[in-house]
């Protein structure tokens, strides 16, 4: 009988323990959205040419790099324009009519096609996103490969075409007084506590301030994939000593000094008035002839 009790409890701790197992487990992640890449062409044909082929497979890999994205690579779907024996969807040159055919051909939700334009190893490509469902162009941009825009990758070209909202980069502000404050086209931001923030990749004014010195201001360019350093040097104002009269707020401590006894009016009234009189008394014996002196009438006559 205990064997049997024994027995009889241990399959339905195991099924316990399975079902934790399950429910802790995380779920399987689901694409949400289908990209297929169309082949990049060059003057309405497509370029089968080995640095062409390069960047098409790095755009395949930017896209497949997106959280939740899928991709029909530009291969597959030139296998599936020859069997359904289409051949007009291969040069699309653009159009969102053609390229959404084109993705309902291969199930995508968006197409990515470009034309690759320039001379020699500098080459500009045109790419542009079609919204399969709306029948119409997302978005496009361009990607410079081999120019002097070393920045410009395929994986940002990618994130313009389809994550807009995700193109920002990490600026470093290094400033050498606390307390400053920080605006960014005119709005105040709030860097973490090592002095990063966020922005969008670009030009972007930045101005730091405090009340004790000159405003920094600068134009600065924030770059994608990468941080911008920012040295915020802030120059102090002259030092300037002055009285400065106003009311009292709640948080003053107000202390009453009693002036000088020299400056009571009790003092400086009787004062002033017996200045007042002696001068009067000086003024008048300099305009009058003294009391004692003969008197005469006009004519030489006696008084």
């Amino acid at each position: 009988m205990p064997r049997r009790a024994r027995s009889g409890l241990a399959l339905p701790a195991a099924l316990l323990l399975l079902l934790l197992l399950l429910l802790g487990a995380p779920a399987p992640a689901r694409a949400e959205r289908l990209v297929a890449i169309a082949p990049l062409s060059t003057l309405g044909a497509e370029d089968t040419s080995a640095q062409v082929k390069k960047l098409t497979t790095q755009i395949e890999a930017a896209v497949a790099g997106l959280p939740g994205t899928k991709i029909v690579s530009a291969a597959q779907v030139t296998e599936a324009i020859r069997r359904a024996k289409r051949p007009q969807l291969k040069a699309c040159e653009g159009e969102a009519a053609c390229l959404t055919e084109l993705g309902k051909l291969v199930g995508a939700q968006f197409v990515i096609a470009g034309e690759v334009g320039g001379l020699g190893d500098a080459k500009i490509v045109y790419l542009g996103a079609t919204d399969v469902s709306a029948g119409k162009e997302l978005r496009s941009t361009t990607l410079t490969v081999g120019g002097a825009r070393a920045e410009d990758t395929p994986q940002a070209a990618v994130v313009r075409l389809l994550e807009p909202d995700r193109y920002r980069g990490t600026v470093r502000f290094a400033t050498d007084v606390s307390g400053a404050t920080i605006y960014v086209n005119g709005s105040k931001i709030a860097p973490s506590p090592k002095g990063e923030v966020t922005l969008p990749v670009g030009t972007q004014a930045v101005r730091v301030t405090h009340p004790e010195y000159h405003d920094f201001v600068r134009f600065i360019d924030v770059a994608y994939g990468k941080p911008t350093d920012v040295a915020v040097t802030l120059q102090q104002y002259p030092i300037v000593r002055r009285d400065v009269q106003g009311k009292p707020i709640n948080r003053d401590q107000v202390i009453y000094d009693d002036p000088p006894l020299w400056r009571r009016w009790y003092v400086v009234a009787p004062a002033a008035v017996g200045l007042a009189i002696v001068t009067g008394i000086i003024v008048s014996a300099l305009v009058h002839e003294p009391f004692d002196a003969p008197c005469a009438k006009v004519g030489a006559e006696s008084c």
